[in-house]
């Protein structure tokens, strides 16, 4: 059990199972060491996405963003609505880019709709050179 908590020596000891990705909420772990979105608005996570629970909307990267974004696309609009998704795992085997991953974190409980919807804001880690 102490594995499912370590996020580090989950992804260093062995992927986790399908019964163990049943019980994890997605998260767009969306930096990479440089601090660039990983992202690069493929699509192919929303595309992957049986209960279609992921919305996204691509931008162009416009100059003086290339310390954002890795690629020429980015993810203007990334949201993945957690009352839709049936975690799977779909998303993350088709990142092709592993900007998604199942975390342990569970989702906590709410009493508002919008509340589950996470958005980019929620989704996102914090750039390391903060």
């Amino acid at each position: 059990m102490e594995s499912l908590t370590n996020k580090k020596k989950v992804l260093e000891a062995k992927p986790l199972n399908f019964w163990e990705r049943a019980y994890l909420p997605a998260i767009l772990s969306g930096r990479d060491e440089n601090g660039k979105e990983r992202c690069t608005a493929c699509g192919l996570c929303a595309l992957s996405c049986p209960a279609e629970a992921i919305t996204m909307i691509a931008a162009e990267r416009q100059p003086g963003e290339e310390n954002l974004y890795r690629e020429e696309k980015y993810a203007a609009v990334y949201e993945i609505n957690m009352l839709r998704c049936i975690f799977c795992g779909l998303c993350e085997e088709a990142c092709p880019k592993e900007a998604i991953y199942l975390d342990g974190d569970i989702v906590p409980t709410d009493f508002l709709r919008k509340d589950f919807i996470y958005g980019k804001d929620k989704l996102v880690e914090a750039p390391l050179n903060q």
